[in-house]
This record gives C-alpha cells, sequence and structure tokens, in this order.
C-alpha cells in the first residue's frame, strides 16, 4: 500500500543541468524519512540536458521519490503554484534547482512548523561560488558582507529569531493555500512578496541559523547586474502594493544612485554640488576598498581586494538604478492614463 508523503519539496527549475543533480544528491542524503518525502520539479520546459539529468538520477533507484510537472508559463511564482497543486504533503519545502540545503535541513524545517515556531520556517542563505574564478570566488564572498546586504539576517544571523523575510522556505500546505500561493504577477521577489502577505495576514516568519541551505552565485559580473536589475525592478512594483513592507536595506541603493545622479547634474553649475559630489564619491570608494580588504584578510584571498567592491559596487548600482526606473516608468504610465 503505498503511504501518503508528509513533506513535498518543490522546486521551480529551467535549463539546470549543471545543478540540479547536486541538489537531488543533497535530498537523498536528508536525515529526513525518505519514504514520508516527495520532490516535485516544475520545469520551464528546458531543452539543455537537465531532464534527462532527472531521468538518470531517477534510474539509480536511490529511494527518493522525484516527479516532473511542466510549468508552461516559465516563470518561478508559476512553477511554484504547480508544484503546489500536485503536493501531496502536509508540509511544503520550497527550494531552488541551483541549491543544496543541509543533510538536517526538512527535518529542521518540519520540527519549527510542528512546534508553531512560524507560519513560514526556513534559515540561512551560505552562498558559495559557482566557478573556480577570482569574480566567482568575489561574488560569493561579498553576498553575506554587510555593506552589500545590509540586515538581511538570512545572510549572517546566529541565534534564532522572528525576521521579515527567510530565503525559500517551508510552510503547512493548507496555510500556503489559504493565502492564495505565490503572485504570478511578479518576475522577481515572490518569495519577500509572500512573506509580506504572510505577516499582513498576523502570521510568523521564523529564521534557525541551524537550517542551512548553499544556494550558487552568479559567476561573473554580468549575471549579477543583470539578477540584481531583476531585483530591482520588480521590488519597486512589488514595494508599490505594499509601501509598509520597505526596509532601510532596500531603501538605500535607490537613494544613494538617485543621489549621485542629482550631484552630478547640479555640480555643472554649483561648485558646492561638485564637491559634495567627489566627495560622496571617495567616501563610498573608501567603504568599498575597506570591505575588500577585510574580506580578503579573512578568507586569504588577495584578488578579493579588487573583487569585492566591484562586487558590492555593481549590485548597489544595478539594484538601485533598476528600482529608479521601474519607479519612474510606473509613474510616467499612470500620468499618460490620467
Amino acid at each position: 500500500m503505498e503511504t501518503t508523503p508528509k513533506v513535498s519539496v518543490i522546486v521551480p527549475c529551467y535549463n539546470e543541468e549543471k545543478t540540479i543533480t547536486l541538489l537531488l544528491d543533497a535530498l537523498t542524503r536528508q536525515t529526513y524519512p525518505k519514504e514520508d518525502m516527495e520532490v516535485i520539479v516544475a520545469d520551464g520546459l528546458s531543452d539543455d540536458g537537465t531532464l534527462q539529468k532527472i531521468e538518470d538520477y531517477q534510474a539509480l533507484r536511490t529511494g527518493l521519490n522525484v516527479r516532473v510537472v511542466e510549468n508552461p508559463l516559465r516563470i518561478i511564482p508559476a512553477a511554484l503554484n504547480r508544484a503546489i497543486a500536485e503536493a501531496k504533503g502536509e508540509f511544503i519545502v520550497r527550494l531552488d534547482a541551483h541549491s543544496v540545503p543541509h543533510p538536517e535541513y526538512i527535518s529542521r524545517c518540519v520540527s519549527g512548523l510542528e512546534q508553531y515556531l512560524g507560519d513560514n520556517v526556513g534559515g540561512i542563505w551560505k552562498i558559495v561560488a559557482s566557478e573556480n574564478t577570482w569574480v566567482a570566488q568575489s561574488i560569493a564572498a561579498a553576498a553575506s558582507h554587510p555593506l552589500a546586504v545590509g540586515d538581511a539576517k538570512y545572510r549572517y544571523a546566529d541565534s534564532a529569531e522572528e525576521v521579515d523575510t527567510v530565503p525559500f522556505g517551508s510552510f503547512r500546505r493548507d496555510f500556503l493555500l489559504k493565502i492564495g500561493g505565490y503572485d504570478e504577477s511578479l518576475l522577481a521577489n515572490e518569495d519577500y512578496e509572500l512573506n509580506t502577505r504572510i505577516r499582513q495576514s498576523g502570521g510568523k516568519l521564523w529564521l534557525d541559523p541551524h537550517i542551512q541551505v548553499q544556494y550558487y552565485s552568479r559567476s561573473n559580473l554580468r549575471q549579477l547586474a543583470r539578477q540584481y536589475w531583476r531585483y530591482g525592478y520588480w521590488k519597486s512594483i512589488m514595494l508599490s502594493r505594499y509601501p509598509g513592507s520597505l526596509r532601510w536595506r532596500q531603501a538605500l541603493p535607490p537613494l544613494f544612485v538617485l543621489g549621485l545622479v542629482v550631484l552630478a547634474i547640479t555640480s555643472l553649475w554649483l561648485p558646492a554640488a561638485r564637491w559634495l559630489f567627489l566627495s560622496v564619491l571617495a567616501i563610498y570608494g573608501m567603504a568599498l576598498v575597506i570591505s575588500g580588504l577585510d574580506i580578503a584578510l579573512q578568507q586569504k584571498r588577495f584578488s578579493q581586494v579588487f573583487g569585492v567592491p566591484l562586487v558590492i559596487a555593481t549590485m548597489h548600482f544595478s539594484w538601485g538604478s533598476a528600482f529608479i526606473f521601474s519607479t519612474l516608468k510606473r509613474l510616467l504610465a499612470k500620468g499618460s492614463v490620467a
């Protein structure tokens, strides 16, 4: 007699042939009983070797129950909702195809939910380099530095506490359906938007630093810039719906970029603005260099003296510029309608 799984791991996926096996291996190594767990991969019509990798893994008969469902819309929120609709477990654990959860990840998530510590229970994001290059290593290192991520506690917290968001997350399936699942109108920030609705409904988000997952960073500055442009663009849209969810770490990059633009323009006429513009750039540059030196000394990688400042600046300017562009685009669209 087939037993109903207690946990459904849902994974949005598109062209992840390089990392999907790493995720499946990590799920096979979970301390949580495999007979009480299913893995649902919502695939956005991958055209690389992802599906073949999954099929090959299933042939190994590791005992891991893996199912693939199609996600024809090819966006992450739709993939997650498609997987939730197919899920049979009481608990939902959301992961990515380029993540590697710690062996106790699912057990600790389920334990937190069973103790009602939170309506969404998650942990720490450990960013690792996707390639053995100085740029990729710098991207991974910068991802947990306060100058880059502010007070995002899921990057560096060492004590369990209630927070405003957690990466990925785990939920009771009934609760997730009750609040409407993921918002398919967003192409990014879908996790934060969901967490905002959880908090607005009176729910609680719980971060346990013993719940850890490795996440593979982008491998070069171009990919990183595109990633953070997408984050900033859709964060503006998300905040237009939930302005009360704004955190200072999200406000600073667009304010900084906007301030530099204003100073650069006014410095054409006002010498004081010119000196202030140069002073701000000098202070920012010094902060970047200090952060690079700090990480380089900690990790004993000289290349990060140069790499980390480049990475942090890329994150700030891409995110901030996209946020401003998205906001202006939306305001102009409203003005033309009016």
